[in-house]
């Protein structure tokens, strides 16, 4: 720790600053919470979009015998063309959100593709989708959660640190200042006594 002035124009520096830190501090702690409370949430939610998630791959792993068939292909139908996501502020992060999957239109001849391909391409499309999803979901926890270490360090920093030294300053000022003020009140009594005998003395002559 820096080493401070003793004196009333540093006296009047620590005050202030006690007096910023205590009104920031507040805000940080209302924002620790917030962000915690939406952690949460966002939670819940994930675990929601991962049981979706499941129930869609189980739903493939039923189609998976015919979709194993000769001359049929997927790919080019089921690969995302465009992942449309927004933007959500919460208590001061930036977070994704996810809108929707855009794939490509699927053609094919209806004659000479198998009956079930229309349902396996969309029973494919949820799955991805739901898929993308979690990944969104996954990604705003983890911005919320470096935002709340982030914020949490700084709440540390005032209420362990910066608070308590403000304090200890201000004493550490406060005392030194009462002992030059006595201390210059003792030297005034002293040069008054001597001023009085030296008129008495005078006085006497």
């Amino acid at each position: 720790m820096a080493k401070i002035k003793l004196t009333k124009g540093e006296m009047k520096k620590q005050r202030d600053a006690l007096k910023q830190f205590r009104r920031y501090l507040p805000t940080l702690q209302l924002k620790k919470q917030q962000l915690q409370m939406k952690i949460l949430e966002a939670r819940k939610v994930l675990s929601d979009r991962e049981r979706v998630m499941n129930e869609n791959a189980q739903s493939i792993e039923q189609w998976c015998g015919v979709m194993g068939e000769q001359g049929v292909g997927f790919e080019e139908w089921i690969k995302p063309k465009e992942i449309i996501t927004g933007k959500m502020n919460i208590a001061g992060a930036n977070v994704p959100v996810f809108k929707e999957v855009i794939f490509n239109l699927a053609e094919y001849d209806y004659y000479s593709t198998p009956f079930w391909v229309d349902k396996g391409i969309e029973i494919l499309r949820m799955y991805i989708s739901s898929k993308v999803e979690v990944e969104i979901v996954k990604k705003q926890i983890s911005i919320l959660q470096k935002e709340l270490r982030t914020t949490t360090q700084r709440v540390n920093l005032f209420e362990k640190i910066k608070i308590p030294e403000c304090l200890d300053n201000i004493r550490k000022i406060g005392i030194y200042l009462g002992d030059q003020q006595a201390n210059a009140v003792g030297v005034s009594k002293v040069a008054k006594r001597k001023v009085d005998a030296k008129n008495l003395e005078t006085a006497l002559v």
